[in-house]
């Protein structure tokens, strides 16, 4: 289980940052940025693919309630597209830290590197399981694009993205070569480029 020695190691207050949706072949790319107050923080934060979708929505109202403070932070198709997905990401979690309302002496992101910006910061590879900053940030992030694909889904309703979230299921898959790529899809991806040049 993620704990909060990370954190513990810096004096002041620090951000965890994760992502969601570097995979998915449609939707943007969500990031979250976190400082959690030490001596009061919801139970039971964990990364968020391990957790049930009622108990990542339950967590993701505490986190929002006890936490110091929050952001979020979002990369569009197009950007993910011009920059491709690794700055698009970066993007994405620039601005997750840019919408706190406190300032941080420190960032801990989760993965292997960081975004070139003017925090201090540490890359933590699997850090949704290790830093619970980290934790609570990969549960807002899970969550609000969650709910941002599942809005589109009533828009595009051809391609399950109610269920799959623009992950490339077999159901999307078969859509996409019926009906072809919405403007929500990524044309840089593989599958969606192969069929945009058909």
């Amino acid at each position: 289980m993620p704990d909060f020695v990370h954190e513990l190691r810096h004096n002041g207050p620090v951000a965890g940052v994760d992502e969601a949706g570097r995979g998915p072949l449609a939707g943007p790319v969500v990031a979250a940025a976190v400082i959690l107050d030490p001596n009061d923080h919801p139970p039971g934060l964990n990364d968020s693919k391990k957790l049930s979708a009622a108990r990542r929505a339950e967590l993701e109202i505490l986190i929002k309630e006890k936490a110091l403070c929050w952001g979020v932070g979002i990369a569009s198709v197009e950007e993910i597209d011009t920059l491709n997905i690794l700055w698009a990401t970066m993007l994405a979690m620039t601005r997750a830290v840019e919408a706190l309302s406190h300032d941080c002496v420190h960032v801990l992101v989760d993965g292997n590197r960081c975004p070139q910006w003017r925090w201090a910061s540490t890359p933590v590879v699997e850090g949704d399981a290790k830093c619970l900053s980290i934790a609570a940030a990969s549960i807002i992030a899970k969550e609000t694009r969650d709910r941002m694909m599942i809005a589109a889904a009533a828009d595009h309703p051809h391609y399950g993205w109610h269920s799959n979230k623009g992950y490339g299921s077999a159901q999307h898959l078969a859509a996409l070569r019926q009906h072809g790529p919405s403007p929500l899809h990524r044309r840089s991806f593989a599958p969606v480029a192969q069929l945009v040049l058909l």
